[in-house]
């Protein structure tokens, strides 16, 4: 048995797009996906950018916003998933803080497993 770190100290800052306080601890990245974990601090955002292909954003821990190109904030707090698709603009943070699991992939498609939020 072997043990691994994914929390924010073992991670690496997100500098792109404008972001602050915020940083990415990498799990998995090959040809079919791509996995990590999020961590926003107090006051961050994850700037706005599109994603590279089909994007889900497993909240699994704190609350805060995610928000599409010339959209509102929306709340989101822990066991809400979001998906975006390719090419789609977006951006995230959080006041309080908040961890997330990103899962980038060509297959992805949420519709064939999650229960929509109602």
């Amino acid at each position: 048995m072997e043990f691994f770190r994914f929390d924010t100290e073992a991670s690496k800052e997100i500098t792109q797009f404008n972001s602050h306080n915020a940083s990415i601890s990498p799990i998995l990245r090959n040809t079919a996906a791509t996995i990590g974990c999020i961590h926003l601090k107090e006051n961050s955002v994850l700037g706005r950018h599109p994603a590279t292909c089909p994007q889900l954003f497993l909240i699994v821990d704190g609350e805060g916003w995610v928000k599409a190109a010339g959209g509102e904030q929306v709340a989101v707090v822990k066991g809400t998933a979001v998906y975006w698709t390719e090419g789609e603009e977006h951006e995230s943070g959080s006041y309080l803080g908040m961890t997330a699991i990103v899962i980038e992939g060509s297959d992805l498609d949420p519709h064939a497993y999650l229960k929509p939020l109602e």
